[in-house]
């Protein structure tokens, strides 16, 4: 999608940049609850969800019950439902998950959005009534997402699949370097099988320890196969033993981590960072679709 949402008769956007991105835009309304739906878009999918909530609201209105008020507060870091007297947040929506906002054209105070929790990963349809001012919330949702998804590629979100790219090239070189590790450790020990082999066929009491040859400055010849235990004794002491290299992490007398190029990315975003931002990612590029559709299909919604 080359949009970060759609709608689709377009509309010119209601508020300035600056209000949904450094303060939020407040909105009251009567929150008739939210319902589970199977798809993340769809007008039969809202429409279903806004009669079901529809007739639950009239039952409790039978009862006696009154239906709750909210204020909603959006912004481009979501849409926050909070209890119109306390303030008290009852549900952070963010935009994000957000894939599809819709208001009924025929009556104008009925609104709803469907927002995938974050929790459950079930996808929840929210309803509401406001005062004559459904398109207008609906529209500002759809503002506020385009404004998300520009900061979130301006704050490098378009880098996360080069990320995850890298993080594929360093997961590869990682598993090369235990392949080779493997490798050597086979060598050596059908080395050391056949020493054992060369020994056990030998004529008895004609084996004599071979001491390595040496060249004319009496050096040993460099093998990379050559095992430690090989080496012979000088003047009674044995060599001092070669350095293994260590796995863990060796730091500066500063505690500073070496520099590696291959695993600074890793470094600016920690794994519960980059797994937000890839979840980000994945919510943008899904999209908002914006509709105003009709809801009140018969007598018992055109009474709500």
């Amino acid at each position: 999608m080359n949009r970060a949402f759609s709608r689709k008769k377009d509309k010119t956007w209601m508020h300035t940049p600056e209000a949904l991105s450094k303060h939020y835009i407040p909105y009251n309304a009567k929150f008739l609850g939210s319902t589970e739906v199977e798809q993340p878009k769809g007008t039969e999918v809202v429409r279903d969800a806004v009669r079901k909530l529809k007739f639950a609201r009239h039952i409790k209105k039978s009862e006696g019950q009154k239906i709750p008020k909210v204020e909603l507060q959006i912004s481009i870091y979501g849409v926050k439902i909070l209890e119109l007297k306390t303030k008290e947040v009852q549900h952070n929506c963010q935009l994000h998950r957000i894939s599809f906002c819709a208001d009924d054209k025929t009556d104008k105070r009925i609104f709803t959005f469907i927002c995938k929790d974050s929790e459950s990963n079930k996808h929840l349809c929210y309803v509401f009534d406001s005062e004559k001012c459904a398109e207008e919330i609906t529209l500002t949702i759809g503002q506020a997402f385009d404004l998300a998804y520009r900061k979130f590629l301006e704050s490098g979100g378009k880098d996360v699949e080069t990320r995850k790219q890298i993080a594929g090239l360093q997961k590869r070189i990682q598993d090369l370097e235990t392949e080779n590790m493997e490798l050597k450790n086979k060598v050596q020990d059908l080395e050391s099988q056949l020493r054992i082999t060369q020994v056990s066929t030998s004529p008895a009491g004609s084996v004599t320890p071979k001491s390595p040859s040496t060249d004319i400055f009496d050096m040993i010849p460099f093998s990379p196969i050559s095992h430690p235990a090989s080496m012979p004794t000088r003047n009674g002491t044995q060599p001092p033993p070669i350095p293994s290299r260590s796995t863990e992490i060796k730091r500066d007398l500063f505690g500073a981590e070496p520099f590696d190029p291959f695993n600074c990315g890793a470094g600016d975003f920690p794994p519960d960072i980059q797994s937000k931002l890839d979840e980000m990612q994945e919510g943008f590029k899904m999209g908002l679709t914006l509709e105003g559709t009709v809801f009140c299909l018969d007598p018992l919604d055109s009474r709500c």
